[in-house]
């Protein structure tokens, strides 16, 4: 069954149960309020009836009241205090047993209210003429008379039923749809999505629960299709950055194994062999390194360092790859610090930022390493003056396989993993990673740690 039929019904039951408890509870509110209403005019018109009995009771009195009540739906019955039968507009063939001397009046002289079983509701108004001697005056009323109103009163609710349930119907129908048709354009959705295609556009309209589950699903096709496209560039760069240096690999190696080849040439080719498969051995480790992250196989051994005598040989280590470039490098310790860190994983976080920062960067430019901190946390800042980072692909830089260069040039290489894995580091180590960059003026990468008391206690 659709979840559009289930909640139809259950809205029209539920409906359904509140419209009919609604209607029977008025029903019987109406019915007893009409009933009341004419209980109380009999008992009126025999208070009236007593109050000119009470001054004169006389025969013709009696028969003036007689004739009064002959003209209308009413009728009228005086008795004695012997139960005789003194005045009366009906001709009865035995008295009811609620019309006698002993009858107690109840509810304010209400003797008779059962409309739905007996004959007539009747009404007692006990009164004493002046003469000493006592009478009651009973009002009827035929219940006929109050069947007839009130059936017309059910025929009336049984109208009023059948056109709420009516617009019922069609106020259900049309919430119906109003709810289900974003639950279905969901549903349809995430069946495109499950078959592949995340080109899904949901319109978000409301602030309700479907708007943040369509909202959800929006942003979960937009996911799946940001990582279909790194796969997809992802799967090209490595081809491409794998054949080509394969292709060296294969085409140097059929060269040297030439038994006429000269002995420099054959270590020339061997050379080339071993750049090409070192550029291999380092890309594979890159992807080690990933499967290790998403694995969650990776783990880091961390002690206390103080950051100028850590970075200080990496500095000695990077340095002659900077000259060899024309890249003036320098060393900046203004404060150190320490912190827990892993020293091999870390020298690797270094390491890689200043490798992107030799590759984009020109000969004559300066690169700086620096140490600093302020009162809440302390930096480890790496800027160059390189090429830069446009500024639509900085909020990109850290994703798996995201590439600023999409030539993949040998010179540049890599696949786009290098700043990922260092984000996945740095977090690992508690710290935190942020790049800004300016085209054409430089790149700073800076890794900041929350300052603790054994920072605070450690000396410049």
């Amino acid at each position: 069954m659709k979840i559009s039929t289930k909640l139809g019904l259950w809205f029209f039951i539920c409906l359904l149960i509140i419209e009919s408890v609604s209607m029977i509870v008025l029903h019987r509110h109406v019915v007893d309020s009409l009933v009341k209403e004419e209980l109380n005019s009999l008992l009126s018109r025999g208070n009236s009836h007593r109050d000119v009995l009470l001054t004169s009771s006389t025969s013709d009195t009696l028969q003036h009241i007689v004739l009064m009540e002959s003209n209308t739906d009413t009728e009228v019955i005086i008795i004695d205090e012997d139960n005789s039968i003194i005045g009366s507009s009906v001709q009865l063939d035995n008295l009811p047993p609620y019309i006698k001397k002993e009858t107690s009046p109840t509810r304010e002289g209400v003797v008779q209210g059962d409309w739905k079983h007996e004959a007539f509701i009747a009404t007692v108004s006990p009164f004493q003429s002046e003469d000493g001697s006592t009478g009651y005056v009973y009002m009827l009323k035929s219940t006929d008379t109050l069947q007839k109103i009130i059936q017309q009163l059910n025929q009336h609710f049984a109208i009023a039923v059948v056109i709420i349930m009516l617009f019922l119907l069609i106020t259900n129908i049309f919430l119906i749809k109003l709810l289900t048709k974003p639950l279905i354009r969901m549903k349809d959705a995430t069946q495109k999505i499950s078959d592949g295609d995340f080109s899904v556009k949901l319109p978000i309209k409301t602030k309700d629960e479907l708007g943040e589950l369509a909202e959800a699903i929006q942003s979960l096709s937009n996911h799946l299709n940001h990582l279909q496209t790194e796969r997809k560039e992802f799967l090209a760069s490595i081809s491409h950055e794998l054949r080509t240096p394969l292709t060296y690999i294969k085409g140097y190696a059929d060269l040297g194994r030439k038994s006429n080849l000269e002995e420099s040439a054959r270590l020339e080719y061997l050379n080339i062999i071993h750049e090409e498969s070192t550029r291999v051995s380092n890309m594979l480790e890159d992807l080690f390194e990933l499967a290790k992250w998403g694995q969650n196989a990776f783990s880091i051994q961390t002690q206390w360092m103080d950051m100028k005598k850590f970075i200080l040989p990496i500095y000695e280590k990077a340095r002659p790859a900077f000259n060899n470039a024309g890249i003036h490098l320098m060393f900046e310790p203004y404060q150190t610090f320490e912190v827990l860190i892993d020293p091999r994983r870390f020298e690797q976080i270094v390491l890689n930022v200043l490798d992107n920062a030799l590759k984009y960067s020109s000969a004559g430019s300066t690169t700086t390493i620096q140490l600093n901190k302020d009162e809440k946390e302390c930096f480890l800042i790496i800027r160059d003056e390189g090429i830069g980072i446009p500024k639509d692909d900085i909020p990109h830089i850290l994703e798996r396989f995201y590439r600023v260069d999409k030539s993949r040039s040998r010179l540049t290489g890599g696949v786009g993993l290098g700043l990922s894995i260092v984000n996945e580091l740095v977090e690992a180590h508690g710290a935190k990673l942020t790049i800004s960059s300016e085209q054409h003026v430089g790149t700073v990468v800076t890794i900041a740690w929350e300052e603790s008391e054994d920072d605070k206690n450690s000396t410049d």
